[in-house]
């Protein structure tokens, strides 16, 4: 009798779903970048996991060689490289509508890439930025969706700005190429 009201009263209980993110296999093609910079090659996974929806943009327009020519327009030594802006410096986005927060608990460490944008937490369009450094003061306040895997020492040779101008870089480098891994021939 005391098991089938115990029985009873667990089953009575709300399902509660506890679920670890759980990031991409490094062998799924569809989830990776491949960055070609001027010092070489940097391959990035994607967490669709924790940021579905910037994972998405980002493939987007990769797909359609949105990235490919875009400066780094604002570069902090031992911060972060920023890029993604058509406009080069800071104030241009996509074609397509911004992206609401989709703040996770992935930590922003070096080689961490998170979406830029304004004061807005909802602002997020194009521009993203690749950490040199561990963040952690960034935490829940941007987007994190991915990760370099390999070739973080091409990224660290991006072309830094001056600290009195905020990083912002004369005669920056580009990105030559960004394309998702699975449409690499």
């Amino acid at each position: 009798m005391l098991r089938r009201t115990v029985l009873a009263a667990i089953a009575s209980l709300p399902l509660i779903a506890v679920a670890e993110a759980v990031p991409p296999a490094a062998n799924d093609r569809e989830n990776m970048l491949i960055l070609t910079l001027k010092s070489g090659t940097v391959t990035i996974r994607l967490r669709p996991d924790v940021a579905p929806k910037h994972v998405e943009r980002i493939k987007t327009l990769a797909r359609r060689g949105f990235y490919d020519g875009l400066k780094f327009h604002r570069v902090i030594a031992g911060f972060m490289a920023q890029t993604g802006d058509p406009k080069g410096d800071g104030t241009g986005g996509s074609d397509l509508p911004d992206l609401r927060a989709e703040f996770n608990p992935m930590p922003f460490e070096r080689g961490t890439l998170g979406m830029a944008r304004s004061s807005n937490p909802n602002s997020a369009n194009s521009q993203f930025f690749i950490m040199f450094a561990d963040g952690a003061f960034l935490n829940g306040n941007y987007t994190a969706f991915g990760q370099v895997v390999s070739g973080m020492e091409f990224v660290d040779q991006i072309k830094k700005g001056p600290k009195e101008a905020n990083g912002m870089v004369d005669d920056p480098d580009v990105i030559v190429k960004l394309q998702v891994a699975a449409d690499v021939k």
